[in-house]
């Protein structure tokens, strides 16, 4: 039986651009991953799907039960609100609470039924999820990785026909990607997963490619889509060789027959100038001699047409797997210097006493489990926040990318954003820049509170790999939300990066492809040295 249909469906924005149209297909597995370039319209499409809006064009049969988890809602976020809140259990231990105080009263108990248990067994879930194991622990103090894990284990209990998990992954680090891995495996209700990472991809039945060419349904995992699109890549380039060669053949017939009716009509010039045959059969030669040009001519130019209409949706189709360009500062650094030092201990995270020295070529990847610490150090480090004990000193400027992308002024256009951070450019040549990662013509125009995620974290990117100085760069997870094309785009970017930077993601494989020279393990115990290197 299909979770849900969906007949032509298509979405129009307010301002009248369509975003897709005339997608059509079938839920039929239990696990579906569902990919595509950030801002193709993923996001929006699963909405659709689930019922939660409604399409611009054709219908969807919904599921009567879903539930959504989405990286967006998260910065949503009630502030304020406890674990117990958030959960939708407070009213059960405060319940709990005014009994083991000694209230009788009958709407205690029946607020109670049989969760008698309830204070024990969610300390011990909180704890095994490694949350704090205290109910009243406000979620705005939990770290990035760790609520987004509290969310994910409140959707895996609700008993939902349909769960959409948007960017699951984002925040976690290996022991929660694993855990979310295993809770999916169990989870009994179907699952549309929205993902760029490959180890979870790889957990689906079925895979989903919406493009500007329309969805495409690929009957396997991530391998066997990447196997399926190499396939499919070298189809299309021989299909357009061929198609090339066709049209030099049709251009060169086109020629022959141009130089063949001239040298009938120079001989049939000649016989006139001679009087050997008579006018009038002179002329119904010329007459069919034309005739016959203007038939193959119109045949050749339809044969053309023909042909670059092909040409056109080949070339339409390649687009999907076209690379983007992501073009970094060419400022060369002529020394390495120190930048930072830091001796003390962190506001927030591990109470370990930090030493860290920082040099202006240094590139370094922080890594560590959810809540250790690791966002608190870089905002310590572009300072934003103020050690609880000890030193930090600096000696050269830092660009601080944080999780909620707080740099990009959402009030703002793409180009206004990346104008007002980068000095010194030309209009024409912010906009080069920022067509080589998608903000082509008039998308350039369009305010940042209505890009996708992925769309964020490459201005913001853009933005500050750009400022003409070349600063140390503090990077909080800037591979979250990015498709899997723009994280090695990324990567190869942050290598040819000339300046330093200190990044902090949980893809050990993009950290690599980034050109990390040394490696810090952050944890509760503090900072330790995994991989050093010398100085310059």
């Amino acid at each position: 039986m299909a979770i849900f249909d969906a007949h032509n469906i298509g979405y129009t924005f307010a301002n009248g651009d369509t975003l897709f149209s005339n997608i059509s297909c079938t839920m039929d597995k239990h696990r579906i991953g569902l990919i595509g370039r950030n801002g193709i319209g993923k996001s929006i499409l699963s909405a659709i799907l689930s019922g939660e809006i409604s399409p611009s064009s054709g219908k969807v049969s919904a599921p009567s039960n879903f539930s959504i988890f989405t990286q967006e809602r998260l910065t949503e976020l009630e502030h304020g609100l406890t674990i117990a809140e958030y959960l939708e259990k407070h009213h059960i231990l405060n319940a709990l609470k005014h009994v083991q105080m000694g209230s009788c009263l009958e709407k205690w108990f029946e607020i109670i039924d049989q969760d008698w248990e309830l204070e024990s067994q969610l300390k011990q879930d909180l704890a095994n999820l490694g949350l704090p194991p205290e109910p009243s622990f406000l979620c705005n103090e939990l770290s990035g990785g760790q609520f987004t894990r509290l969310a994910l284990w409140k959707r895996f209990r609700q008993s939902a026909e349909l769960l959409i998990l948007d960017e699951p992954s984002n925040h976690l680090d290996n022991t929660a990607k694993q855990w979310l891995i295993e809770s999916m495996n169990v989870f009994s209700g179907a699952i549309l997963l929205i993902s760029h990472d490959r180890e979870l991809l790889n957990q689906v039945e079925e895979i989903w490619q919406l493009s500007t060419t329309g969805l495409q349904v690929f009957g396997g995992n991530y391998d066997f889509y990447e196997s399926q699109k190499y396939i499919e890549q070298q189809s299309i380039d021989k299909k357009l060789v061929n198609i090339n060669r066709q049209k030099k053949q049709l251009d060169a017939q086109t020629q022959r027959n141009i130089e063949k009716a001239q040298q009938r009509a120079a001989k049939s010039n000649k016989l006139r100038r001679r009087g050997s045959q008579g006018k009038m059969l002179l002329n119904k030669m010329k007459e069919s001699a034309e005739n016959s040009l203007s038939n193959r001519s119109k045949l050749s130019q339809i044969k053309k047409t023909q042909l670059q209409c092909r040409e056109r949706q080949l070339t339409t189709q390649q687009d999907r797997w076209k690379s983007q360009t992501f073009n970094v500062s060419s400022c060369q650094q002529t020394s390495n210097t120190r930048v930072l030092y830091l001796d003390g201990q962190l506001a927030f995270g591990t109470k370990a006493q930090l030493n860290l020295q920082l040099f202006s070529k240094d590139k370094i990847h922080l890594q560590g489990p959810n809540g250790c610490g690791k966002s608190t150090l870089l905002q310590t480090l572009s300072g934003k926040l103020s050690l609880s004990q000890g030193d930090v000193s600096t000696t050269s400027r830092f660009c601080y990318l944080d999780q909620h992308l707080t740099i990009i002024d959402q009030t703002r256009s793409v180009l206004d954003n990346f104008c007002l951070h980068v000095n010194g450019n030309s209009e024409c040549s912010a906009r080069t820049v920022l067509a080589g990662m998608g903000f082509r013509g008039d998308d350039v125009f369009k305010y940042a509170e209505s890009l996708s995620g992925g769309e964020k974290i490459k201005l913001a990117m853009l933005i500050v790999s750009h400022h003409p100085k070349q600063p140390f760069l503090l990077l909080d997870e800037p591979d979250n939300h990015l498709d899997i094309d723009s994280k090695a785009i990324l990567a190869n970017a942050l290598n040819d990066y000339q300046g330093g930077f200190l990044l902090v993601t949980h893809d050990c494989a993009f950290a690599h492809h980034s050109g990390v020279q040394q490696s810090y393990c952050m944890d509760h115990q503090g900072l330790t040295l995994t991989t050093p290197h010398d100085k310059d």
